[in-house]
């Protein structure tokens, strides 16, 4: 079934999934276990939510209101009627529909949900698991296919990987001064020269999790050994993903903690709403979108800690996933995504570059990696990220096979592929502190450890972002654009530090954006003052 599409049936375009080199089959799936998945649809005849994503951040801020957005880009009421036919022919049910989203959830049996798409399920074991998989292409009838973007949660394989690293530092926490090889958040917000007198009040950080999950203690534990008030935090619940600690402080719940405390260190009066979702591309993509069109929340700013390279995602998913982030730059809501822990290849067997999803979106801020130093309270060295010599990860970075070149990054200098000379969008766009052996302090699982990895340069930047978007009133929006546009006048008024020293495998620093910091690392009063003034 997964090659030939049956008869009245077509392939959906880009649903290909290949199988890892090392799972290997063990059986077929009940035919009765009970599977829900996401169906998402294209925006309506005559409307793409991208269309004006790039023209709304020309200047950074919100250029359509949630309201404004549903009332444009919703599912049509007649395509989702087609919908609801299809799965009722198919004995699946409809159990959850958002139009604005133009997401239809579907359930029923695994042995509906093959025929329904005319694909075939196997259980694979993979890793030391075993998931629901699939190979091939999924197929829906003709008359459907131009109406549906992607099909998620047929296929429930682990798809991404948090981005943090463990440093070897035992050193108890917390630390007296700023001379020391690890920072609390605090210290590295103060180096970095955050603006002063700013706390995030009226703002909200989104952080999309995978897996694992805090404790209230650990969190009351970690902000009183900082002198600062416990931030509000609160979790949604996407596809029955939910906080659930594993007590494993190098698992998922340090992923969790550390954007929780970092976030929250640098903003403690944003409320945090973390997005806890099972780690499949399903479980991925409706966490996000679930955060862009959340109406109660409404978060101005999401960090996105999670990633894996461009190679091990399905087409459909990536442009789904990249449909949302276009959505963001329409709603003015900034989406800061680690770029990667593993170098230039991204952690890939085949000894090819590789980039870091969703980093490599053109739809978001790609934030790499660099070892910093410091003495007296100032930053006497940055340098890329790079201990691939001692087995401790590098910075992520490079270009892009499936996104091309954006408008905003021609002038950038952005190389061409070294696997093909293939010219695409370039990550990162920013940098911050990510070494481990300069990580950051935090709590988790009731044990005061450092940490580092890119998965700490995402809530870096969106914690100063959600100051940034508190000071101007307004949410800054898809800044991308806004950078690279004025690098020259950023760098002249020293609102961002241009790191040229160091490697991540494949790709150098030097001056200018590269393809390991991007166009450097914060220096945040500055760069709200510039964004300030470009605007008055």
């Amino acid at each position: 079934m997964a090659s030939t599409p049956p008869t009245g049936f077509k392939r959906l375009p880009d649903s290909e999934r290949k199988l890892p080199a090392s799972a290997h089959i063990v059986g077929p799936v009940n035919p009765d276990e009970h599977l829900e998945v996401s169906v998402y649809l294209r925006a309506p005849a005559g409307e793409r939510a991208g269309d004006n994503a790039s023209q709304y951040a020309q200047q950074p801020g919100p250029r359509m209101s949630r309201q404004e957005y549903a009332a444009r880009y919703s599912a049509s009421p007649d395509d989702l009627a087609k919908i609801e036919a299809f799965a009722q022919a198919h004995n699946l049910k409809v159990v959850e529909e958002d139009p604005a989203s133009r997401r239809i959830v579907l359930a029923g049996t695994a042995a509906a949900m093959m025929q329904a798409f005319a694909v075939e399920l196997q259980r694979y074991a993979y890793k030391g698991g075993v998931f629901r998989g699939r190979v091939g292409h999924l197929h829906l009838p003709t008359e459907l296919e131009p109406l549906v973007a992607g099909v998620f949660g047929l296929d429930d394989r682990p798809q991404a990987q948090p981005r943090f690293r463990y440093g070897n530092s035992t050193t108890r926490f917390p630390l007296a001064n700023t001379d020391t090889v690890s920072y609390t958040p605090p210290q590295l917000a103060k180096l970095y020269e955050f603006p002063q007198g700013l706390d995030g009040s009226g703002e909200c950080i989104a952080l999309i999790e995978l897996g694992g999950g805090y404790s209230e203690q650990d969190l009351a534990t970690y902000f009183k050994q900082l002198g600062i008030p416990t931030p509000q935090v609160t979790t949604v619940s996407v596809d029955g993903g939910e906080n659930k600690p594993e007590g494993d402080p190098r698992g998922a719940d340090a992923e969790v903690d550390l954007d929780i405390e970092i976030a929250g260190a640098i903003a403690p009066k944003a409320r945090i709403v973390v997005y806890f979702a099972p780690n499949t591309d399903r479980g991925f993509l409706d966490a996000i979108t679930q955060a862009l069109h959340d109406t109660t929340n409404n978060p101005s700013v999401i960090s996105i800690s999670w990633g894996a390279p461009e190679s091990s995602w399905t087409s459909q998913a990536m442009q789904a996933m990249d449909q949302a982030f276009q959505t963001a730059a329409t709603l003015g809501i900034t989406i800061c995504c680690a770029a990667g822990d593993n170098g230039s290849g991204d952690g890939a067997s085949d000894q090819l570059a590789h980039v870091d999803f969703p980093a490599s979106s053109g739809y978001v801020l790609g934030c790499g990696g660099t070892r910093l130093s410091s003495s007296n309270g100032k930053i006497t060295a940055e340098v890329v990220w790079n201990d691939t010599t001692a087995g401790g990860g590098a910075t992520g970075g490079g270009v892009s096979e499936n996104f091309a070149l954006p408008s905003w990054q021609t002038d950038a200098h952005v190389p061409l592929s070294i696997n093909n000379q293939h010219a695409g969008r370039g990550v990162p766009d920013v940098a911050g502190n990510a070494d481990p052996q300069t990580g950051y302090q935090i709590y988790v699982d009731g044990q005061s450890t450092v940490i580092g990895g890119t998965s700490a340069v995402a809530p870096l930047w969106a914690g100063l972002i959600a100051l940034i978007n508190q000071k101007r009133g307004q949410a800054i929006g898809f800044l991308n654009p806004f950078l690279y546009k004025n690098y020259q006048q950023l760098t002249q008024n020293k609102a961002l530090y241009d790191v040229t020293s160091g490697n991540n495998g494949a790709y150098t620093a030097g001056t200018g954006w590269d393809a390991c910091t991007g166009l450097g690392t914060p220096v945040g009063t500055q760069l709200l003052n510039t964004l300030i003034t470009s605007q008055s």
